[in-house]
């Protein structure tokens, strides 16, 4: 079942207007959630991240859309579905009308809850995806319905045997990967872009950046990242809401450890149950 502005109806019968400016226009946010035991995981940040980036694409906000009843409609719709642990999108879009000036800026939300399966991979192999780039603009950071670069990518990455893809700016520097950011670590130092270059303002990466910044065993930078890095780190890892973090083991004759990952991976299990 999925929750359509606050009304449940099946999947199956479920249908959106030919003049959906998700589907015609791309005039679309989206927030990818994890609920654990019944519990959403980081909800203030995917909250706030969402409120931002209505406003930054002059969506009008509701008056109801409080974070209580942001909770409130998810947790709804993963008890319809009867669902403890899952993988929720909650999307977000411009009513119908209008060609690219919208007929008005008011918003409809639609809300999609299966099983949560996040296995984390114990073999994981990237290498870049040069065939097109990200633009290195404020856009770039929302999580938004255009994700056709994405696309593209992932279906390079299958067609190569790869797991993911690390994507790349205008300048040619290191973005993020298809679906997660991405940290390089060496010696004590992680590194990770910069917002300015063009990444995902990722709920996980914002708490991984906290959680290293407590710790006094490492030093953690926002910076523009060259792909020559890559040989020299000691360790990758990605970062997104579902998997926390999947370290990388190979990027072409590159052998990674994991230690730093699994270390960081510990802690974040940790602060995702205090949230």
């Amino acid at each position: 079942m999925i929750n359509f502005n606050g009304n449940f109806e099946s999947k199956n019968d479920f249908s959106l207007s030919i003049q959906n400016r998700a589907f015609k226009f791309g005039d679309a946010l989206f927030e990818t959630i994890k609920v654990e035991d019944g519990r959403i995981v980081f909800i203030e940040d995917h909250y706030f991240r969402l409120m931002a980036s209505m406003r930054m694409l002059r969506m009008e906000i509701s008056m109801k859309f409080a974070l209580e009843f942001f909770e409130k409609e998810i947790l709804r719709t993963i008890e319809v579905n009867k669902l403890i642990n899952a993988r929720v999108r909650f999307s977000v879009f411009r009513n119908d009308g209008g060609l690219y000036l919208p007929k008005d800026n008011t918003t409809s939300y639609l809300i999609e809850a299966d099983q949560l399966s996040s296995t984390l991979k114990k073999d994981y192999e990237v290498d870049l995806f040069k065939d097109h780039y990200v633009f290195s603009g404020m856009l770039s950071t929302l999580k938004t319905n255009n994700k056709i670069l994405n696309v593209i990518a992932s279906v390079y990455a299958d067609e190569n045997g790869l797991d993911n893809c690390i994507l790349l700016n205008e300048n040619k520097q290191i973005v993020e990967a298809i679906n997660s950011n991405i940290f390089l670590v060496k010696n004590h130092q992680i590194t990770t872009p910069s917002i300015s270059e063009g990444c995902l303002k990722g709920v996980v990466r914002k708490n991984i950046i906290s959680l290293i910044n407590k710790d006094a065993e490492y030093e953690i930078f926002e910076t523009a990242i060259s792909p020559f890095e890559l040989q020299k780190a000691d360790e990758v890892f990605l970062t997104n809401a579902i998997v926390g973090i999947q370290p990388v083991t190979k990027y072409r004759k590159k052998i990674y450890e994991i230690s730093v990952a699994t270390d960081l991976l510990d802690k974040l299990k940790i602060l995702e149950k205090l949230t």
